[in-house]
C-alpha cells in the first residue's frame, strides 16, 4: 500500500482548496484508520472554507464531515469498531464524555466538543483518522455513497423533527426543500407527520410533493403565511426551517401556530429577526438544534437502511471538489453532492 494520500486542504479563506500528496496518518492509542469510499459535500463546508463562522478553523485543514468509509487500522486499546467495518466520520468528531451534557446525551453541545472537517481534519482526503467511539455504525446494505448524506444532512433534520414535538399526524413546515429541506420531508412521511413544503423554487416544491408532502407553498408568495395557515388550520405545529435565510428565519416563525415550536437548523450570517411580540402572545418555542447525537445517528441510518429515507445524490471526484463549492455557493446544487473516491 501506498504510504501517501490525496486531500484537498483549506490553505486561505475563500480561496480554491490545494491539492496536497501527504502521508497517511497513523492511528495513535484510541484512534482508527479509515480508508474513505465517499464523502458528501455540505453547505458547512462552505463556510468552513470562507471563515464565514465567528470561530474559524485553524489553517491548513482539509474539510469534510460527511465521510464514510473502511476502517483500515486501528490504534492500541480501540474496542469500539474492528478492522473492515464501515463507518461514517461526522461533524461530531468527539466530546469529553464526563460533562453534564454528555452524561445527559446532549454531548452535541459539549464544550470540548471536537468537529469533522472544522477543527479535525475531514473527509476531503483519502483517509481520515477518527475517535472510534463517535463514529456512525453503518448498517449493512447501506453502501457508503447513500450513507454519506445521512451523516450529517440525515441526522440534522431527523433530530431537529424530533425537536418540533409534532406528532403523528400533525403538521410538520419543511421550510427549504435542498439538501436537507428533501430529506426531512421523508423523515416526516415515516415518523407519520403531515407535510407543507415552503420554498422558492417551484421545481423543489413538485419534488416535495413527489416525497409525500401534502401541500406546498410557494415563499414568495405574497399570501404565503395565510396558505400554509389555511392549509393547517392555524399554522403547523412544528416548523423546521433548513433554508439559510433570515427572511426564511421570520416567514417560519410567523407560519407557526399558537404553542407550537420552530427549529432553527439554517446558519445564516446576520441577527436573527426575532418577532417578540407574536412570540409571547401566542406561546411559540424557538428551538435551535445541532446535527444530533450518536443515538440520534443510529436512528437516522436505520430509516434509510430500511429503505424510508434516501437521499438524492450526485457523484464527483474529489478532484472537482472547487467546482461543486462554487455551484454550492450560486445555488446550484439540487440535493446532495457526494464525493466517490473510487475515482479520485
Amino acid at each position: 500500500m501506498s504510504r501517501t494520500m490525496q486531500a484537498a486542504f483549506v490553505e486561505q479563506f475563500g480561496q480554491p482548496l490545494a491539492f496536497r500528496e501527504v502521508a497517511i496518518p497513523t492511528p495513535g492509542p484510541g484512534q482508527i484508520l479509515v480508508k474513505t469510499e465517499a464523502c458528501g459535500v455540505c453547505h458547512t463546508d462552505l463556510h468552513a472554507a470562507h471563515g464565514d463562522w465567528p470561530v474559524k478553523p485553524t489553517l491548513p485543514f482539509i474539510p469534510g464531515h460527511e465521510g464514510i468509509g473502511l476502517v483500515a487500522a486501528i490504534g492500541a486499546g480501540v474496542r469500539a469498531v474492528k478492522e473492515g467495518d464501515r463507518v461514517g466520520v461526522p461533524w461530531l468528531f468527539s466530546a469529553c464524555g464526563h460533562c453534564e451534557y454528555c452524561l445527559s446525551a446532549w454531548e452535541t453541545v459539549c464544550d470540548e466538543a471536537q468537529f469533522g472537517g472544522y477543527t479535525q481534519n475531514g473527509g476531503f482526503a483519502q483517509y481520515i483518522l477518527a475517535d472510534p467511539n463517535y463514529v456512525a455504525h453503518i448498517p449493512a446494505g447501506l453502501s457508503a455513497l447513500d450513507a454519506a448524506p445521512i451523516t450529517c444532512a440525515g441526522v440534522t433534520t431527523y433530530k431537529g423533527i424530533k425537536e418540533t414535538g409534532a406528532r403523528p399526524g400533525e403538521w410538520l413546515l419543511v421550510s427549504g426543500v435542498g439538501g436537507l429541506g428533501h430529506l426531512a420531508v421523508q423523515y416526516a412521511k415515516a415518523m407519520g407527520l403531515q407535510v407543507c413544503a415552503l420554498d422558492i423554487d417551484d421545481a423543489k416544491l413538485a419534488h416535495a410533493t413527489q416525497l409525500g408532502a401534502e401541500a406546498e407553498v410557494n415563499a414568495r408568495s405574497a399570501d404565503a403565511v395565510a396558505e400554509v395557515k389555511k392549509i393547517t388550520g392555524g399554522g403547523a405545529h412544528g416548523v423546521l426551517i433548513t433554508a439559510p435565510s433570515l427572511g426564511a428565519f421570520k416567514q417560519g416563525v410567523a407560519m407557526t401556530r399558537k404553542r407550537g415550536t420552530c427549529v432553527l437548523l439554517g446558519l445564516p450570517a446576520g441577527e436573527f429577526p426575532f418577532p417578540l411580540f407574536d412570540v409571547v402572545l401566542n406561546c411559540i418555542t424557538v428551538r435551535g438544534s445541532l446535527v444530533g447525537t450518536r443515538q440520534d445517528m443510529a436512528e437516522a441510518l436505520a430509516f434509510a437502511a430500511d429503505g424510508k429515507v434516501k437521499a438524492v445524490i450526485e457523484t464527483q471526484p474529489l478532484s472537482a471538489i472547487n467546482q461543486v463549492l462554487d455551484r454550492l455557493q450560486r445555488g446550484d446544487v439540487a440535493a446532495r453532492v457526494v464525493l466517490d473516491f473510487a475515482s479520485v
